[in-house]
């Protein structure tokens, strides 16, 4: 692993044990034993992560948690102690602190709490890397991701961004496409000139020219006034025609046009106007499929699809959801004033196992729906809309059934005798904690709470 963990801890014993049993996991280790120490050895150089004690004779592990995070808050730091206090836990956190284990460790939880630590950590740095390939205008609330999806995507847009190439930017309805647009945009030579943005689906086809190529004083009813188009606005920069797929075989010869010759002419207008427009198109539809049925333009297509950026669906870039789902927290516990520490461990796995239709814009409306109506530190399931726990439960009962249907059919006793009691023997397997039994049975604590309500164990 080559990654270097600093262990804090003024008891000889539990030091040398946990130096022993971290290296055996692969890391390099060092010891310090007190907090002047951890502090003094992050001053020479950086270490991947620090575990550290709380109480500690010359400083305390929550006052070197504090010095180390105001000189490198990018180390993550777990905190261990041997008094289980909530005011404790609570400062470290405050002071920001990625995890509270309690003494005597248990060494399964330390070493997966490394693990995510570690993992955390090499996310924000990753995508600090991605972001910086799209140069100066790229800024960090733009684009989020470091799947495999998102990384193909985000290296393509790199390459294209300098060009003068047309793209076309073909995704699903929610998926971010004028984010994209507007990254194209100001990571191009042409980014201090206008970025226009017109969305050809929410225009009427009889306005839609006009608001393209605009018109003279006197072309129709209410045209008072001579008024440039979209294009003429975009001169020097960028037209970005959102869901370009909506537009109507006239329109599409007039824009392939338009596009083709850089020439346009304004309606009720004989001159004809030249502009230097870079043209970037968007559609949530298959515009091959489109032209295969005769819906669009193959000339069109050919001339839009120079360069093709597929942006993912939400479902095909899971491990982007935590990322984005913290950013959302991030922004909308700032607008409403809240202050919220993240989401429950169930919180989070709802969001994970969810399919997300309508991709990151419904994620971002579940989260700000969830800020507005928190009343905790943490976001709950209570305050994610219900359709996401409605169908995660839905899903629970339903893998539920199907396995006790298969087993039931086997031994050939009552379905609901063997669900009741495959639940009750994972509740007293987990000690009666029914977070964790709901973990052994791959359900929600809700569905779990509902069935042992159903039984009478409530």
């Amino acid at each position: 692993m080559n990654e270097t963990i600093l262990v804090v801890d003024d008891d000889p014993g539990h030091l040398t044990t946990l130096k022993t049993l971290i290296t055996s996991w692969g890391y390099r280790v060092e010891g310090v034993d007190d907090g002047t120490g951890a502090v003094e050895r992050i001053q020479q150089g950086p270490v991947d992560l620090i575990l550290m004690d709380v109480r500690m004779a010359r400083m305390s592990g929550i006052d070197a948690l504090k010095e180390i995070k105001a000189y490198n808050p990018a180390i993550p730091i777990i905190i261990m102690t041997a008094y289980s206090s909530v005011a404790s836990a609570v400062e470290a956190l405050k002071a920001g602190a990625y995890d509270y284990l309690i003494k005597p460790l248990d060494f399964d939880a330390l070493k997966i709490s490394i693990t995510r630590a570690r993992e955390h950590a090499g996310l924000k740095a990753e995508n600090r890397q991605l972001k910086a390939k799209l140069g100066a205008g790229f800024h960090a609330d733009n684009i989020i991701g470091r799947s495999p999806a998102m990384k193909a995507l985000l290296d393509t847009l790199a390459m294209a961004a300098p060009a003068e190439a047309t793209v076309l930017i073909a995704g699903e309805s929610g998926t971010g496409k004028e984010l994209i647009a507007r990254s194209i945009h100001f990571n191009s030579p042409r980014r201090d000139n206008p970025l226009v943005v017109v969305n050809c689906a929410a225009i009427a086809e009889t306005l839609l020219e006009s608001e393209l190529f605009g018109h003279e004083k006197g072309a129709f009813t209410g045209a008072d006034r001579t008024r440039p188009g979209r294009f003429e606005q975009a001169d020097g920069g960028t037209l970005f025609l959102d869901e370009v797929s909506e537009t109507t075989p006239t329109m599409q010869a007039k824009l392939l046009r338009a596009i083709q010759e850089r020439e346009v002419q304004r309606v009720g207008g004989r001159q004809t106007l030249h502009v230097d427009v870079r043209i970037l198109a968007a559609t949530n539809r298959d515009l091959a499929k489109e032209v295969a049925e005769g819906r669009f333009r193959e000339d069109l297509f050919y001339r839009l699809n120079v360069i093709t950026l597929e942006v993912p669906p939400l479902r095909r870039r899971s491990d982007d959801i935590p990322l984005l789902a913290q950013h959302f927290l991030k922004r909308y516990a700032a607008k409403n004033r809240k202050t919220v520490k993240g989401f429950s461990p169930q919180a989070m796995d709802l969001l994970l196992k969810h399919d997300w239709p309508g991709n990151v814009r419904e994620l971002e409306n579940a989260v700000e729906r969830a800020v507005i109506l928190m009343t905790g530190d943490y976001i709950t399931e209570k305050e994610l809309p219900a359709t996401i726990a409605a169908a995660e439960e839905k899903n629970d009962i339903d893998q539920a059934k199907g396995a006790a249907e298969a087993t039931a059919a086997a031994v050939d006793r009552p379905l609901e005798e063997i669900e009741r009691e495959a639940i009750l023997a994972a509740v007293a397997a987990a000690g009666g904690n029914k977070s964790e039994a709901a973990r052994r049975l791959g359900i929600t604590r809700k569905t779990l709470h509902n069935k042992l309500k159903q039984y009478g164990e409530m």
